[in-house]
């Protein structure tokens, strides 16, 4: 895949890093040279020196050819108008930006465009650690509305089958490690101790799956 990152701060920068490291190939825009050096010596992908939403300087980077683009410099308006310019000019199939004010990617969501809100999903990530501690949520989908889920099968599961703690729209069991491998579960697939599981958890069911875990 064909990506072309705008903006290499922190974000940009390791996400350019995972991406090369990956397979794919990388170009990395940023109006200033000296925040090439987050890249390291090692890094195998291109770089270009512009502003991310010039045409001139996304065509430079081939974004005729991308397959992707991610805005995420420090600037929500140049985040939103990279994205704009690359996914009605150029018709990249995917664009992502990055915002900074929630609000903000609110409105450009229902407008169509792709957003992450690293304010928002670190508020989130805050509540959830002080609030959740059992819980540990290691992804989210969308813009948040559902978690993914792990945690140590309780004691009290254990012999009771996959669909006995399912809640229709709200929790799903999504995969089972048992002794080092992991599984896709069955509705009739019953828990075993030491069981880690990943559920997949509607961000306003937290409550409901504490209950379900504590129950006796």
């Amino acid at each position: 895949m064909k990506v072309i990152i705008v903006g290499c701060g922190r974000m940009g920068s390791e996400l350019a890093g995972q991406l090369v490291q990956d397979g794919h190939d990388v170009t990395v825009v940023d109006k200033s040279p000296l925040a090439f050096y987050r890249l390291g010596e090692k890094f195998r992908g291109k770089t270009i020196e512009g502003i991310g939403f010039d045409r001139n300087v996304l065509v430079r980077a081939g974004v005729e050819r991308a397959d992707a683009l991610a805005a995420t410099t420090s600037g929500d308006n140049t985040n939103i108008i990279t994205a704009r310019v690359a996914r009605n000019v150029f018709r990249v199939p995917k664009v992502v930006a990055r915002l900074y004010d929630p609000r903000r990617a609110e409105i450009y969501q229902r407008l169509g465009l792709q957003t992450v809100s690293s304010t928002a999903w670190g508020v989130r990530r805050v509540i959830q650690l002080l609030a959740h501690r059992e819980l540990n949520v290691i992804g989210t989908l969308g813009g948040g509305e559902v978690e993914l889920v792990e945690c140590e099968v309780p004691p009290h599961w254990v012999s009771r089958a996959v669909n006995h703690v399912i809640v229709p729209g709200e929790i799903n069991v999504t995969s089972v490690t048992r002794q080092g491998k992991t599984f896709i579960p069955i509705l009739g697939t019953e828990f075993q101790d030491g069981d880690r599981l990943t559920l997949a958890v509607v961000a306003s069911s937290h409550e409901r799956l504490e209950d379900l875990m504590a129950m006796r």
